[in-house]
């Protein structure tokens, strides 16, 4: 990787970062809006997780702010604590829900450090319009992509979202606070410099809490962008400014990654995918009943084929195992928070499932990754037929769309533990109405505190 630096190539970049005006297309807009929602419902189910009960207990204890308008509320939560505590809080609790979006090209996602800062940042403007909030959101959204795309293709490891994903924290909070491009341009150097560039695979074959860094990436970004401010120096970013990825950002303002985001039906690793729309596809449209299924064979690509192998423990394992997945799917005919969480995680049919499923890798599926997430499955079922899903990639990206009575689906299994059914609706409808000129962010904003009228 070269280390020189063009500071031209940084101009367009920061003209397009901090236009408060920036032009976006409606369609770029609504579907902004819709990952938005998706996220919030993401972390209102993670609320109740041991990850974001600690993160939330770690940062009110040791993230306060001496002044007032330095702290932001934690969402589903209440207490107050510094903006970059908040957004680790939350980063940290959506993360370790795998339930968020992601984009391919980028091998991780996005929404999850980007909307906690969102709301860190936004909470200082009572005034933040839908819209203003949604064309932040959304310039994020391109600048953390190619930030992805550009450190991938310039170093060898392979990392975690966090290390990327800062850079589009930094971009988001300098667009909503009216920062000049001197600053943004020495947030983005010391968000790449301190970006939690971790072990992806470390953490796939030993699944802990810390998931895709993406809660350390929302940190180090929100850091970054409030040290620059008071003159404290890390430019330039080599994923920004280094001639080698130059062509990786040409298209900015032009190509909107942003419409290519998947929205994942269930909360588990995007890698499982692929053999979950397989299974899903036997079950409801083959008609294939669990109960006849004596054996299942999945052919995967390498990374999916090295999820963790095992009966999962804990969480963090059940949503990196493939295996797992596919025998909760079977046995309870969904995958929500409440089928990887508690006592489904030591149910004995899904044990018993799970003995009867092996993985192998498939160079035909590997040849295709990172563009999709391709599998197939064969099924020997009791009476000695077997019958063969064919390839299937996975769902809920350009490629294969959730129709929006899905999502909406989704945000009720999702968040149904914490808010109530009204409360849902309601934040459902605001996909909607944030695209009204003059609604206020702030609206939604109310949505996820906790409610009056739940314990």
């Amino acid at each position: 990787m070269s280390y020189a630096a063009n500071i031209d190539q940084f101009a367009p970049i920061a003209r397009f970062a901090l236009n408060a005006a920036l032009p976006v297309p409606e369609e770029v807009l609504a579907r902004t809006a819709v990952l938005l929602i998706d996220t919030l419902g993401v972390a209102a189910g993670a609320a109740s997780l041991d990850a974001g009960r600690i993160a939330r207990d770690f940062v009110y204890d040791f993230h306060g702010a001496a002044r007032e308008d330095h702290r932001a509320t934690l969402l589903f939560d209440g207490r107050r604590c510094a903006m970059p505590g908040a957004a680790w809080a939350l980063a940290t609790q959506l993360d370790n829900l795998d339930a968020h979006d992601g984009l391919n090209a980028t091998k991780g996602h996005i929404g999850c450090a980007l909307v906690p800062a969102l709301f860190a940042f936004a909470e200082a403007r009572p005034g933040l319009t839908g819209r203003q909030a949604l064309t932040a959101l959304a310039m994020g959204y391109e600048v953390a992509a190619r930030a992805a795309v550009a450190l991938h293709a310039t170093v060898s490891d392979y990392h975690t979202s966090g290390a990327w994903n800062a850079l589009g924290v930094a971009a988001l909070g300098a667009h909503l606070r009216g920062d000049t491009a001197d600053v943004l341009r020495h947030a983005l150097g010391i968000a790449e410099y301190h970006g939690p560039r971790s072990q992806m695979m470390r953490e796939i074959a030993n699944p802990t809490m810390l998931h895709d860094g993406s809660g350390m990436g929302a940190l180090v970004g929100v850091s970054s962008l409030l040290q620059a401010e008071r003159g404290f120096t890390g430019g330039p970013a080599i994923t920004v400014e280094g001639a080698n990825v130059a062509p990786v950002w040409a298209d900015l303002g032009h190509d909107w990654t942003v419409m290519r985001n998947y929205i994942k039906p269930y909360p588990i690793c995007r890698w499982a995918h692929g053999a979950l729309e397989c299974l899903r596809m036997l079950v409801e449209e083959e008609g294939v009943r669990p109960e006849e299924i004596e054996a299942l064979e999945v052919a995967t690509f390498a990374q999916s084929a090295a999820l963790f192998p095992g009966m999962p423990e804990t969480t963090s394992e059940a949503q990196y195992s493939l295996g797992f997945a596919l025998a909760a799917y079977l046995v309870h005919g969904r995958l929500g928070p409440t089928e990887i969480t508690g006592a489904a995680l030591r149910d004995p049919r899904v044990a018993e499932m799970h003995a009867g499923i092996t993985v192998r890798e498939e160079p035909r599926h590997s040849a295709r990754f990172p563009e999709g997430r391709w599998s197939d499955v064969t099924v020997r079922l009791r009476d000695g037929r077997v019958v063969r899903s064919g390839d299937c990639n996975a769902r809920g990206g350009p490629e294969a769309p959730m129709p929006e009575a899905d999502i909406r689906a989704k945000l009720s299994v999702m968040a149904g533990g914490a808010l109530s059914e009204a409360r849902i609706g309601a934040l459902w409808e605001m996909h909607e109405r944030l695209l009204d000129h003059g609604a206020k962010f702030s609206q939604l904003a109310g949505l996820v505190y906790p409610e009056p009228d739940r314990p």
